[in-house]
């Protein structure tokens, strides 16, 4: 991955274009399982936190769900400070991989 290029990811997340967003996150899941990127991952899913377009949920819950795999609390926090607003569709990509524990408390309404 070339770090240098992660500023324009951020701005293929501000994308009109649905496709465009998605790839804007779903670009860092290979660097994002080695522990690489996390903030630019949170920057990332901030900017497409209310995004209406399930593709797009679905991007960024894989991206954080990659994350999780080598920064399973700095995720789950995450996840918990935004499940108020965070799309169902997102929030359950994003946990599916931790633990039984973590994954009932994430979904508690």
């Amino acid at each position: 991955m070339y770090p240098e290029y992660v500023a324009e990811l951020k701005k293929w997340a501000k994308s009109p274009r649905r496709f465009v967003k998605r790839a804007g996150a779903v670009t860092l899941i290979i660097p994002a399982r080695k522990g690489l990127f996390l903030g630019d991952v949170f920057e990332i899913a901030d900017i497409l936190l209310l995004d209406k377009d399930d593709l797009v949920q679905k991007g960024y819950g894989w991206m954080l769900k990659a994350a999780s795999e080598a920064h399973q609390k700095e995720v789950f926090d995450y996840v918990m400070a935004n499940k108020s607003v965070m799309p169902r569709t997102a929030l359950r990509y994003a946990i599916e991989k931790m633990p039984a524990d973590l994954k009932a408390e994430a979904m508690k309404k």
